[in-house]
């Protein structure tokens, strides 16, 4: 697997995609802007998958 991404945004508008690297575990964004938004739902991500040994089909985060 060379990437996962998972697309993300407010409310029922995602409109950014994160892509997460799963041996380095480096995030970016695709508009180059990896803000507060992107760096929580990231740690939410890799905790995930800490716990499972998996990355998640989806995720929820919620501030």
């Amino acid at each position: 697997m060379d990437e996962v991404r998972y697309e993300f945004g407010f409310e029922d508008r995602f409109d950014r995609v994160l892509t997460i690297d799963p041996r380095t575990l480096e995030a970016d964004v695709d508009d180059g802007e990896f803000n507060s938004a992107a760096g929580a739902i990231t740690v939410k991500i890799v905790k995930a998958w800490r716990a499972s040994g998996e990355f998640p089909a989806t995720m929820m985060y919620a501030s």
